[in-house]
């Protein structure tokens, strides 16, 4: 392996990228001590699927949690000794400097909320809209999570709601629950989040519903029916007309294309 050597000015971003090529990286003594040093003086890290052990190799994760949905955590955890692994999020901001994805599509997601830390959700959300254009999916399906990419109230009360459904896509949801969330009558909810965010609470519900499913879809072996009833649809004949309306194929045929 050959270490280019070390950059004139300090690097703003560090991306670790993930590979088949990450655990012969890993033990390269020169490579680890280029990320350190490379690190120490960059504003941020950014690691991407298993990227995330050369991150944990030089030091950078501490004791900070690193975050996987590609069956990656029964490996971290035994391999890199002090390190709490969370496996719910997609990516995770571990400190004010680190941030980790936990796949490659996941990496998209991270490098939209790295526009948005830098210039803002709204250009963060036209970079989505563009992309959306070129990454095209069966039936409009779109690229990319929620929490990046979706309308964000302007009111603190009904974003906070957002952040709940979004939270928990499985979770009930009720109208009266969300209402009172907001500390508004269910009437008044529902036009002022419709203003807010575009579209019904109900929905809204149905999108992020959508989103995690199509998730689970691509990287779970997990039947229709469980994931169904884990991301809050009741039944796979209501998610699967969920996708048809919203991804336009149903569950099976996303997950033959995208699996």
């Amino acid at each position: 392996m050959v270490i280019v050597g070390f950059p004139g000015d300090p690097v703003d971003t560090v991306i670790l990228p993930g590979g088949a090529g990450v655990d012969a990286a890993r033990s390269e003594p020169a490579l680890i001590d280029w990320v350190k040093a490379v690190s120490g003086t960059a504003r941020r890290v950014v690691t991407v699927c298993t990227g995330a052990f050369l991150a944990a190799e030089a030091g950078l994760l501490g004791r900070t949690p690193s975050d996987d949905a590609l069956g990656l955590c029964r490996t971290f955890r035994p391999r890199i000794s002090g390190l709490r692994v969370d496996a719910d999020p997609i990516f995770m901001r571990s400190s004010q400097k680190v941030w980790t994805a936990a796949g490659v599509t996941a990496g998209i997601d991270l490098a939209l909320a790295l526009v948005e830390d830098d210039h803002g959700t709204e250009i963060a959300q036209t970079v989505a809209r563009w992309l959306v254009l070129y990454l095209r999916r069966p039936g409009g399906q779109t690229q990319f999570a929620a929490p990046v990419w979706m309308p964000r109230a302007k009111r603190t009360s009904i974003r906070r709601v957002q952040e709940a459904i979004e939270a928990e896509a499985g979770g009930a949801h009720r109208i009266g629950e969300l209402a009172q969330r907001a500390a508004m009558s269910p009437r008044h909810f529902t036009r002022v989040f419709s203003d807010e965010v575009g579209e019904a609470p109900g929905r809204y519900v149905e999108r992020i519903r959508t989103e995690a499913a199509r998730r689970q879809l691509e990287e779970t072996h997990d039947t229709v029916v469980a994931i169904a009833a884990r991301c809050g649809f009741g039944t796979a004949e209501t998610m699967r007309r969920s996708f048809i309306r919203r991804v336009g194929i149903s569950p099976d045929q996303y997950r033959k294309a995208f699996a």
